[in-house]
């Protein structure tokens, strides 16, 4: 099982703040997650429908979408971020 986190926007579109999956051997890099994720239903398709711009961290520390997943305790989904 690995542990979802999702941030902002995306946490309200998915509806959820937080989820426990059991991911399919396929999904090996965050880009297969965010591919499986549009799966799930139609909350995750809306909040997960411009994957280029979600930002992903794997135990709080930001990756790139074709880091692996394998081990990760924590991923969380985030919208994009602005700084100030």
């Amino acid at each position: 099982m690995t542990k979802l986190v999702y941030f902002a926007w995306v946490r309200e579109r998915i509806g959820k703040p937080e989820e426990d999956l059991d991911l399919p051997e396929g999904v090996v890099t965050v880009a297969d997650l965010l591919s499986h994720l549009k799966t799930l239903g139609e909350e995750y398709e809306n909040a997960l429908q411009f994957p280029d711009v979600i930002r992903v961290a794997i135990n709080q520390e930001h990756v790139e979408h074709d880091e692996p997943i394998a081990g990760a305790r924590e991923i969380g989904v985030f919208p994009p971020m602005t700084g100030g």
